[in-house]
């Protein structure tokens, strides 16, 4: 570990501020934990990489490969995969928290169980999306489990691949904490991964998830082979219920015209590598959803996403025409050439 420490120190690149930090811990091996572990490490910072599947970490030490999630790309030798979660979060002082929404809670239980001391690290949680039976958001659930921690969520138009090749990219740190939000944007930000910093921790999380379910409603369009003037009223309208909701929640109009908003809405929307516009793109082709989801790898997170903001949009009364008709077609089995007549065809009111 003194190693490690050593050339943190003595690597930094010296147009970034030198963070002295023992080690990060990745928990989450999919494509975007992987992604920030590679980024880190190329930072010059010790990274451990822990997975749910003993075995398959112990693969990846092997062959210096994610090659489920991130094939191509070698993880370089200051990243240490690791099967034993107690191993991984007890040295780290910075936990990035980068598990599907859907298995959130147990993770987090199970980080509760190993005894760690958690209070004295920073967690940085990087999920998109809800817990589906409280509707609350990530950071929330990880309050929740783990008590009152240093907490901060990261957001913005970031296809893994993409960073992952470093491609200039942007992304924005929340946190009420001014000074937890200044360490992580050194830490993370590069000359290729532009970091920005909010205190709206609420609508950027609120903006990284949202935008998932109109990306699914805009990948429909492509599947129904519609235009370009249907993705941009699909997208102007979308981000118009994204910041009606978000108010209501709490969070700051601005933010939904930023990074984790606006910014996080037209990659995913138009992207061919988004996994959520590609669900839509096959759904809108005539696919079944059970089928589509069963040839994927990753998770498409707009997909359990859908079914909370469709509750959250009843419980506070806000009108989601599109996110109401994205949920008719996954859940409800509508044609999505109907949803789509039924959306033109509504009622008609001002901008």
């Amino acid at each position: 570990m003194k190693k490690h420490k050593k050339r943190v120190l003595n690597n930094l690149d010296e147009n970034r501020p030198m963070i002295k930090i023992n080690t990060i811990s990745v928990i989450g091996d999919g494509g975007w934990g992987t992604t920030l572990a590679v980024h880190l490490a190329n930072n010059n910072y010790p990274v451990t990489l822990w997975g749910p599947f003993p075995g398959y970490v112990r693969k990846m030490k092997k062959t210096r490969v994610n090659s489920k999630f991130l094939p191509g790309v070698r993880l370089n030798k200051l990243i240490t995969p690791e099967p034993d979660l107690k191993k991984a979060l007890q040295y780290c002082e910075i936990v990035v928290f980068a598990v599907p929404s859907k298995f959130t809670a147990s993770v987090l239980k199970d980080m509760r169980r190993t005894r760690v001391d958690l209070s004295r690290k920073t967690i940085l949680s990087v999920t998109k999306g809800f817990d589906h039976d409280s509707l609350l958001r990530i950071s929330e659930i990880i309050e929740r489990e783990l008590g009152k921690i240093n907490l901060a969520v990261l957001s913005g138009p970031t296809i893994a691949i993409e960073v992952a090749k470093k491609i200039p990219s942007t992304a924005v740190i929340a946190s009420k904490n001014r000074t937890t939000c200044k360490k992580l944007q050194a830490i993370f930000n590069s000359e290729h991964f532009r970091i920005y910093t909010n205190n709206d921790v609420i609508g950027v999380e609120l903006g990284g998830s949202l935008k998932n379910v109109i990306a699914l409603a805009c990948g429909v369009c492509d599947g129904l082979g519609y235009g370009s003037n249907t993705k941009a009223a699909i997208l102007t309208r979308g981000l118009n219920e994204m910041s009606r909701l978000g108010l209501a929640m709490g969070a700051r109009a601005k933010t939904f015209t930023g990074l984790s908003g606006l910014g996080d809405l037209v990659t995913t929307c138009v992207s061919p590598k988004s996994r959520n516009r590609t669900v839509g793109e096959q759904l809108g082709q005539g696919k079944k959803l059970k089928r589509i989801l069963s040839s994927m790898q990753m998770v498409a997170e707009g997909v359990e996403t859908a079914k909370s903001v469709y509750k959250l949009a009843q419980r506070y009364e806000i009108p989601m025409p599109i996110t109401e008709e994205v949920y008719n077609i996954l859940y409800k089995d509508k044609a999505p050439a109907d949803a789509v007549k039924d959306l033109m065809t509504r009622e008609l009111k001002k901008e």
